[in-house]
Order: C-alpha cells, then sequence, then structure tokens
C-alpha cells in the first residue's frame, strides 16, 4: 500500500432495510465492507468526556459504526487531520492502515461498534504517537 492519507478513509454507507417494525443493516466483508472481518468488537458505557482509541494500526482495516447514539473520530495521517461525526448506524467510517485515530465527545448511551480485517494483535498498534510521526516518515504505509 502507497503511504495512506486521511484521504484513504471515508464514511460508507450501509443496506438499511426499511420495516414498519423496524430497521436492520446488514454488513458483509467484501460486499459492503472492503476487506474480510475476522474479528468484532464494541465500546459502550463510556463515561462522559472520556476518549477511547488514541492509537493507529500497521496492517489493520477497520470500520467503525455508531451502532447507538454519537461520537467523533479525529483522523490523523501525521500531516493532516480531521474529525468525522458517526451518528447513523447505517454508514461506518473506514479507517485504513496507518491512520491515527481518537474517538470521543460520545453521546450518553452511545455504541461504537468496530469490524476489524484481522484478529487481535498488540504487536500491530502504534501506541505512541510521536513513534507513529516516525514510522510513518519511514514509508512503511
Amino acid at each position: 500500500m502507497d503511504k495512506s492519507t486521511i484521504c484513504d478513509c471515508d464514511v460508507l454507507p450501509l443496506s438499511k432495510i426499511h420495516n414498519r417494525a423496524g430497521n436492520i443493516t446488514i454488513v458483509e466483508g467484501h460486499v459492503n465492507v472492503p476487506f474480510s472481518i475476522r474479528r468484532i468488537y464494541y465500546l459502550y458505557d463510556i463515561p462522559g468526556g472520556e476518549s477511547r482509541g488514541g492509537h493507529a494500526h500497521k496492517e489493520l482495516y477497520q470500520l467503525i459504526v455508531a451502532a447507538s447514539g454519537s461520537f467523533d473520530v479525529l483522523l490523523d495521517d501525521g500531516l493532516n487531520k480531521k474529525i468525522i461525526r458517526l451518528n447513523r448506524p447505517d454508514y461506518g467510517l473506514l479507517v485504513v492502515p496507518g491512520i491515527w485515530r481518537e474517538l470521543f465527545e460520545f453521546s450518553s448511551g452511545s455504541v461504537c461498534l468496530v469490524l476489524a480485517s484481522e484478529k487481535y494483535d498488540e504487536d500491530d498498534y502504534l501506541r505512541e504517537y510521536d513513534y507513529f510521526k516516525t514510522w510513518k516518515s519511514k514509508d512503511n504505509v
């Protein structure tokens, strides 16, 4: 992969089937998500004012969805930053490898659903921002 930037991250529409009894959104790897889904997790009961994330991944792709409520996602490629507000369960934010992310401004009762391309691997994490910037400058992604 060429050096990733925040422009490689995008909000993707997910299928939404409306029914008077309620809606359903279906997410399928390589159909409406451009990777195989190897892990799913969700964040919830996040206290007011707290943030999550604060790291990047070397190889992992993620789709981040506000399954309930809303929150902001800061994307940072080491040079440029942008904030995306997620507040609809039928849209997901694709985050590519080599992008620093921070999640914050969680609404009360929000649920953040994350679909990941790989199983958990501590060696894939870049947890220190200064190290992330050094890693990015070496054309690793």
